[in-house]
């Protein structure tokens, strides 16, 4: 495409794109937004009872490692797209993320039909058991059956954000979160007249929300690109353009899957703890997430700017970028990390009344300074290197890392040395300062400059 006939738009957003924090902000805002979503339910649910939250907290470790396989696609695409948007190819970026969206649907499609047939099996090998096998039960269907919402939802989500409208994105998501407490509301407790439902009511809100966020996201998404696509963009399927989503997209997710992966068999190894350990790693959990959040959205901001800067040639830029970025990461964590421990008996005291939870949950918020602190390296580093298109080297530390490291500690450190859920924490926090001091010194060697996804023009970024 000319370069001379570039959307005025596109050029002012990929200039604003290039500072940090006007990427961040909203970011950081729309992911806390999201973690908010899983929070209530977690709140309302705690009004419910712990076996509530304990079912929910169990089915979501299924459903989080299926969002991960549908990012895939969405993840890789952005990718692939910032480099091009970059290298000013304008025309191919919005072709490429016609094609994601409905890859991504054909994937979330495949996924729904296995939560319907599969998914009470899963929660059986789970080691559930009474109540709360049976609450996760209807969640999983509910939630898991609907997930091909959240396929096209991730994907246009992605591709607004890479285009640096992550304002927009941000707003969207905070409709969806109105539109899910309000659900939640009306469908957990059965207020205004409508059924008391409990763990189903909150997947059904879910859903709904989803459900309207994405006709949101579609209409946003023709609104705010300026290189529109056709009907014919999204059918027909460049085989090129594919190879370039999976190669990032693919290493990519199968990194956050083993994650998830390892992360579910120390969901079993608690289910042998008790009840009471089981709900204590739930309610941590999501208190762990607005520890690191702001970390994943610098992460997230310098990936688009990574991405952008290799696409055009400036490594340099990019080098010291990334650098930047993970100091200002370190600091925001700790405080808020600080923050968290100083305050962590009246935090659990709004969760729950139980003394054994509150005992346990306070117990491993302490050794989250641990665990936060190393895993601030992955976030940040793990996405810049994948931005610069060096996606698989990530996968391969993490398998030995996670996988051979992580998994037996926390069995021994739970079990033998009788940590319990510390012990868990502890392995996990092992495992991320083991691969944060690898990432730290690959992104140092600057291998990344050999692994460019498009070819190298030299076309300087707006200033």
């Amino acid at each position: 495409m000319d370069t001379q006939t570039e959307p005025v738009s596109l050029m002012a957003s990929e200039a604003k794109g290039l500072r940090l924090f006007s990427l961040t902000w909203p970011i950081f805002l729309e992911l806390l937004l999201f973690t908010l979503i899983g929070i209530t339910d977690t709140f309302m649910l705690s009004g419910v009872s712990d076996e509530a939250v304990s079912a929910v907290g169990a089915a979501n470790q299924f459903v989080f490692i299926a969002i991960l396989v549908l990012e895939v696609i969405g993840h890789g695409a952005s990718i692939v797209v910032s480099q091009y948007i970059g290298s000013r190819k304008l025309q191919e970026a919005a072709k490429i993320g016609a094609i994601a969206v409905t890859l991504n649907l054909a994937i979330g499609i495949l996924i729904s039909v296995c939560f319907l047939l599969f998914g009470n099996t899963l929660l059986v090998a789970m080691n559930l058991q009474g109540e709360i096998l049976s609450l996760a039960k209807s969640y999983i269907a509910i939630v898991g059956g609907g997930l091909f919402l959240q396929a096209l939802i991730n994907t246009l989500a992605s591709l607004i954000r890479t285009y640096g409208f992550t304002r927009e994105s941000m707003l969207i998501s905070l409709g969806i979160n109105i539109v899910h407490v309000g659900g939640n509301y009306l469908l957990i407790f059965g207020n205004l007249g409508f059924p008391e439902l409990g763990v189903e009511g909150a997947a059904i809100s879910t859903v709904l929300s989803r459900g309207v966020g994405l006709l949101v996201f579609f209409w946003a998404y023709y609104r705010l690109v300026d290189c529109k696509v056709t009907f014919q963009d999204y059918i027909q399927i460049n085989k090129s353009y594919v190879r370039k989503i999976c190669r990032v997209g693919i290493p990519a997710a199968f990194e956050q899957i083993t994650y998830n992966g390892c992360q579910s068999i120390f969901l079993y190894y608690v289910t042998f703890l008790g009840a009471a350990a089981l709900a204590s790693r739930q309610y941590v959990s999501n208190i762990s997430m607005l520890i690191y959040l702001f970390s994943v959205a610098i992460g997230m901001g310098t990936a688009i700017i990574t991405g952008r800067l290799v696409g055009a040639g400036r490594n340099d830029e990019a080098y010291g970028r990334v650098w930047k970025s993970l100091r200002w990461g370190l600091i925001c964590t700790l405080i808020i990390n600080l923050l968290v421990i100083l305050f962590r008996e009246p935090i659990m005291g709004q969760f729950t009344k139980d003394p054994d939870v509150i005992r346990i949950s306070t117990q491993v918020i302490l050794l989250s300074i641990f665990l936060e602190s190393g895993r601030v390296f992955n976030i940040i580093l793990i996405s810049s290197l994948r931005a610069a298109g060096d996606a698989k080297f990530p996968v391969y530390m993490g398998l030995i890392s996670m996988v051979g490291v992580s998994l037996p500690l926390g069995y021994v450190l739970a079990f033998q040395a009788h940590l319990g859920l510390a012990g868990v924490w502890l392995a996990v926090a092992v495992d991320e300062w083991i691969r944060g001091v690898v990432m730290f010194f690959r992104w140092r060697s600057r291998i990344w400059e050999q692994k460019n996804l498009i070819e190298q023009e030299h076309v300087p970024l707006p200033r």
